[in-house]
């Protein structure tokens, strides 16, 4: 995604003068005593085959990874607007959230099946390597991070099957697996070879996800009783099979892996899914495709007994800060795990996540109806 290039007034005082990119350690990061530094290992998947040169989810998200970047080279190889929105959040001092830089990951080697498209990105990011294979790469770092922009998935089990077969923590980018079959096949190689592993969408991550899932455990305003996530974009069968999970991640993170069926009707730019649980008389809904009068990108409504409660990724009305924190936020849930080796998501979120969106296009197939998700977990 690239950011907006209206100036705000936010923008003008933020860009008024240029920011040292190593500047901008916090406090507490300072003050923590040297250690161990954590080495990545970043590998790009393919799309269908094809290399990804601005795999977003490799230079944006696993950049809060290393401590480093070169400003003109994400200008020069990725696009100014993000260029833009490095200066502006990602790399600002001002917007560390108290934690970055981490003081103790960095990313040591790439790769990508294709290594004509690597050198842009050890420029970006002074001081990584290329790595010649995965089994290479394996054997010389302490965890793993496959970044996947548009793929669907099939290239990932060959991808972190070496990292996996070691025993290292690995972030493994969604679909996890391009079939339900596909994902529980890594999950199930990840626990043989004890290794932690993680799979997630930003929208897990955004500030009103985590004041969502606060409301919903303190019971304040009693239990959940529907939920609405929504994205915009416009619907087509392939944006589904991708862009869909992350709807569906927002529905799991909130009600649940106990998914029991669903339906999806589609006509034009849009389409509805409903998500029936066994346990709850009324469905979640998945609306993609919804017009929003800003950019937003996804809109979440959670209904409670006693109140609705809704959030999109911005915070103080502002989408860019909000995107910003809920990369930070990924990136620092698959920190804590390599850390720490302690998986942050249960494989049967990961799992349920998968087989709504199969349940989902198949459904469309069959003129909505409603398909167990039994149907599509063999």
């Amino acid at each position: 995604m690239t950011p907006p290039q209206t100036a705000t007034r936010r923008d003008v005082l933020l860009g008024a003068a240029a920011i040292p990119l190593g500047a901008g350690i916090s406090s507490a990061a300072k003050a923590e005593p040297a250690g161990k530094v954590y080495r990545i290992g970043v590998i790009s998947a393919t799309i269908r085959g094809k290399p990804q040169p601005k795999n977003g989810h490799t230079w944006h998200f696993a950049q809060y990874l290393h401590p480093e970047i070169d400003l003109d080279a994400i200008k020069k190889y990725l696009d100014p607007g993000s260029a833009d929105m490095f200066r502006k959040y990602n790399r600002n001092p001002k917007y560390t959230f108290d934690q970055l830089p981490f003081p103790d990951t960095r990313i040591t080697l790439y790769y990508d099946a294709d290594p004509k498209v690597i050198p842009p990105y050890l420029e970006a990011f002074p001081g990584v390597k290329a790595a010649k294979s995965v089994e290479e790469m394996v054997e010389q770092v302490d965890a793993v991070w496959l970044g996947d922009a548009s793929g669907y998935g099939e290239d990932h089990f060959d991808l972190i099957a070496p990292a996996l077969k070691k025993g290292l923590p690995t972030f493994c980018d969604k679909p996890i697996g391009g079939s339900v079959a596909g994902t529980r096949k890594i999950l199930e190689f990840a626990k043989k070879h004890n290794a932690p592993i993680m799979s997630s969408s930003l929208f897990r991550h955004e500030w009103g996800m985590e004041a969502a899932l606060r409301k919903r455990d303190a019971g304040e305003f009693g239990p959940i009783q529907h939920v609405v996530a929504s994205v915009q974009g416009g619907y087509s069968h392939d944006g589904w099979m991708v862009y869909g999970q992350h709807p569906a991640w927002t529905v799991v993170t909130l009600l649940g892996p106990k998914v029991e069926a669903v339906s999806l009707y589609a006509k034009d730019s849009t389409a509805h899914a409903l998500v029936t649980y066994p346990d709850k008389q009324q469905p979640a809904a998945i609306w993609y495709g919804r017009p929003n009068e800003t950019w937003e990108y996804c809109h979440t409504a959670v209904h409670f007994q006693k109140k609705r409660f809704e959030f999109t990724p911005s915070i103080e009305n502002d989408f860019w800060y909000g995107h910003h924190y809920e990369m930070f936020r990924m990136a620092a849930t698959f920190r804590e795990m390599v850390k720490t080796r302690k998986e942050p998501i249960p494989h049967d979120e990961i799992v349920a996540v998968t087989a709504i969106v199969h349940a989902g296009a198949k459904s469309l197939k069959e003129k909505s109806r409603l398909v167990d998700i039994a149907e599509v977990s063999e």
